[in-house]
C-alpha cells in the first residue's frame, strides 16, 4: 500500500467514525488488530456491536468502494468478530456488520455511503 493509498484510507475512517459519531453510534476500536487481520471501526448502535469496513475510492472506474467487500472479506470477518468477541468478552452480545463506502468527489468532499447489515456470515453466506 502507497502513503498516498494510506493517506486516503485514514481519511476515509476518520469521515466514517465521525458519521456514526453524529447517528448516536459509541466508537469503541479503531484499526483493531488480531491475526486474522483488522476491523477498520468497532461501534456500539445501542446494545448492537457493530463491526465497520470502511472502503474509499477517489475514482469509481474498478468498482464502488463497497464492492471491493468481496466474499473472501466477508469469511475473514466472520473470524474478526470471534475472536473480538473473545478478546472484548462479549459473548452474548448481537453483532451486525456494516460497511461505509466513501468516493472522493473534491479535495474536501466525499460521498458517503452506509450499508447497514451489509452482510450475514456463518456456514450459508457467501
Amino acid at each position: 500500500m502507497t502513503m498516498e493509498s494510506r493517506k486516503l484510507g485514514d481519511r476515509g475512517e476518520d469521515a466514517a467514525a465521525a458519521f456514526l459519531e453524529r447517528q448516536g453510534y459509541a466508537i469503541v476500536e479503531r484499526n483493531w488488530r488480531c491475526p486474522a487481520g483488522e476491523v477498520d471501526i468497532v461501534a456500539l448502535d445501542g446494545t448492537t456491536l457493530v463491526l465497520c469496513e470502511v472502503k474509499t475510492r477517489r475514482t469509481p472506474a474498478k468498482g464502488t468502494p463497497d464492492e471491493a467487500v468481496t466474499p473472501a472479506k466477508r469469511r475473514r470477518y466472520a473470524r474478526l468478530a470471534a475472536a473480538y468477541m473473545q478478546y472484548a468478552g462479549h459473548t452474548d452480545a448481537s453483532i451486525r456488520f456494516d460497511v461505509i463506502s466513501l468516493l472522493v468527489i473534491a479535495a474536501d468532499r466525499a460521498l458517503l455511503r452506509h450499508h447497514r447489515a451489509a452482510f450475514v456470515v456463518g456456514p450459508d453466506a457467501t
